[in-house]
C-alpha cells in the first residue's frame, strides 16, 4: 500500500482537490483506493458523496473516528489533511504516510506560511529521519495569456532573461526547497475544470472534455514522480 498524505497548516491552499483528484485517477486505473479525510469540514468526504455509484470505487473514511485505522489491503491509502494541524496531532499523522505531497498557492503571504511549516515538519521525528518523502506542489497558478506566452518565448529565444508573473512568484520558494532537497514536482493551473468535477465527484480526469484534458497533462510531473523510487522511502 502506497501511503499519500497532502499536508499544508496553510489553510485554502487545495489540499482536499489534490486528495481528490488523485483519488479518482488511481481509481480509474482499476486500483483500491481509501480516501480518508482527517479535516473536520469532511471536504473530501462530500466529495464523495456526491460521486456517481457508475464511478470507479472509492473508500470514503473518516480519520477523526475513534479507533479509525487503514484497511491493509489496497493499493492506495490518499489522506487529507486539517488545516492548522501542529504538534502530537501533525506527529501521528506524519507517521501513517509514506509520500507527503505539500500545496501552496502563489502568493507571498502563503509561500512565507509554508516555509516556516516546512521548517517544522522536518524536525517531525519520521521526517527527520528520512522514513517519508516529501515534495511541494505549485497550485492554482493564474495561466498566462496567450500574448504572453509568445512574449516569453520570443524574448527567451533571443537570450533575454524573462520570465512571466508566476514564475517570479514561486522563485524564492523554489530556491528555499532547493536548499532543503525538496523537490517542486508540479504546477497546476487555476481552472475551472476543478469545480465542474468537484461538484460532480469526479476527478478531472473523468470530466472527458478539451479544457480538462489539458488540465490534466499538469499532472503527469507529479503521478510520475509518485510511481516513481524517489517517492518512497528506501526500505532497508
Amino acid at each position: 500500500m502506497h501511503t499519500i498524505l497532502v499536508l499544508n497548516s496553510k489553510g485554502g491552499c487545495g489540499k482536499s482537490t489534490i486528495a481528490t483528484n488523485l483519488a479518482a485517477f488511481y481509481a480509474r486505473e482499476n486500483k483500491s483506493v481509501v480516501l480518508a479525510d482527517f479535516d473536520p469540514q469532511g471536504s473530501s468526504l462530500q466529495w464523495l458523496e456526491a460521486r456517481s455509484p457508475d464511478r470507479p470505487r472509492i473508500e470514503g473514511m473518516a480519520g477523526l473516528d475513534a479507533g479509525f485505522r487503514l484497511p491493509r489491503a489496497v493499493d492506495y491509502a490518499i489522506l487529507d489533511a486539517p488545516a492548522g494541524i501542529h504538534g502530537a496531532e501533525l506527529t501521528t499523522l506524519v507517521r501513517r504516510a509514506q509520500t507527503i505531497l505539500i500545496p501552496v498557492l502563489p502568493s507571498a503571504t502563503d509561500m512565507r506560511a509554508t516555509a516556516r511549516f516546512v521548517r517544522n515538519l522536518l524536525l517531525v521525528g519520521k521526517v527527520s529521519r528520512k522514513e517519508t518523502r516529501l515534495a511541494t506542489i505549485a497550485n492554482r497558478v493564474p495561466e498566462a495569456p496567450a500574448m504572453a506566452r509568445a512574449a516569453e518565448i520570443m524574448l527567451n529565444g533571443v537570450n533575454f532573461p524573462y520570465q512571466n508573473v508566476p514564475g517570479q512568484i514561486y522563485r524564492p520558494l523554489e530556491r528555499f526547497l532547493t536548499r532543503l532537497k525538496i523537490p517542486f514536482v508540479a504546477t497546476l493551473p487555476d481552472s475551472p475544470s476543478y469545480a465542474l468535477a468537484d461538484a460532480r465527484g469526479l476527478g478531472i480526469c473523468e470530466l472527458g472534455e478539451p479544457r480538462s484534458a489539458w488540465d490534466f497533462v499538469r499532472w503527469r510531473p507529479l503521478l510520475e514522480w509518485l510511481a516513481s523510487p524517489q517517492s518512497q522511502p528506501s526500505r532497508s
